[in-house]
């Protein structure tokens, strides 16, 4: 935790006098594999690495009054990865829910997830099942993570489930809007995220979040996610309150709209 008067906590004030803290961040997660390799490690030393991260991107977003942060953590696509790897990412998951679903609990964290959860292993099901329920009534954070996740896997499914319910006469053709859509979407519970961090370097926004993040800003951190921490959180968020926010409009109407 921040002790009183720190120097986090002297950042932390200085971040929120400064502009507006977004109220959703996702991040992509990205390089353990080549930090793991800079240090000739094999490849899980990257991903446990990682985990320390989360763990402190967590505690800060919770201390800045984020309200929801998403961590892309697995993809429909990296079930395609060596067996080997994706078996040991699944073990790894499981100990990080059980090694930290307490101290998310302490921290008034709330813990839920999107993705296809009926393809992750049983095992993996059960803890999560278990850290939802133990930390549903906590108001502070939500922590969601994205498992077995993916933009078009989710647009797919909504539109499943939208020609279910129109074939069944609950919804018609002229009920379709984009906030019917979103109604659909996994995310229906949480507002778009205002801020997308991507680590490692890459400019790309590999099939996350592909319906939410039309108006995103995106911020690109070269930081490998294992050193990524609480100072480079930072860094992205001070970057993202030195912008203007259009949504489509010029400046001078994002200005008149500022005075009403």
């Amino acid at each position: 935790m921040t002790a009183p008067g720190s120097d986090d906590e002297v950042m932390q004030e200085e971040l929120r006098g400064s502009g507006s803290i977004p109220q959703h961040i996702a991040i992509i997660m990205d390089g353990n594999g080549r930090w793991a390799k800079q240090r000739a490690l094999p490849r899980v030393a990257g991903h446990r690495e990682g985990v320390n991260s989360v763990r402190d991107i967590v505690e800060a977003c919770g201390q800045l009054g984020v309200r929801c942060l998403t961590l892309y953590a697995f993809s429909t696509e990296n079930w395609k990865r060596p067996q080997q790897e994706v078996s040991t990412l699944m073990r790894l998951l499981v100990k990080a829910l059980r090694d930290e679903t307490d101290r998310l609990y302490k921290n008034n964290v709330r813990l839920t997830a999107i993705g296809d959860l009926d393809s992750l292993p049983t095992d993996v099901q059960r803890e999560l099942s278990d850290a939802f329920e133990k930390t549903r009534h906590n108001t502070g954070l939500n922590l969601n993570l994205a498992l077995s996740y993916s933009g078009r896997w989710e647009i797919t499914e909504a539109v499943k489930k939208i020609v279910s319910d129109a074939i069944d006469g609950k919804i018609s053709g002229d009920n379709i809007t984009e906030s019917l859509i979103s109604a659909y979407l996994s995310t229906s519970a949480i507002p778009d995220p205002d801020l997308l961090v991507r680590t490692s370097g890459e400019f790309r926004i590999s099939n996350f979040l592909l319906y939410q993040l039309a108006y995103t800003e995106i911020y690109i951190s070269k930081v490998y996610w294992p050193d990524f921490r609480r100072k480079h959180l930072y860094e992205a968020i001070r970057d993202y309150q030195k912008r203007e926010r259009r949504f489509g409009l010029v400046s001078e109407q994002v200005k008149h709209l500022q005075t009403l």
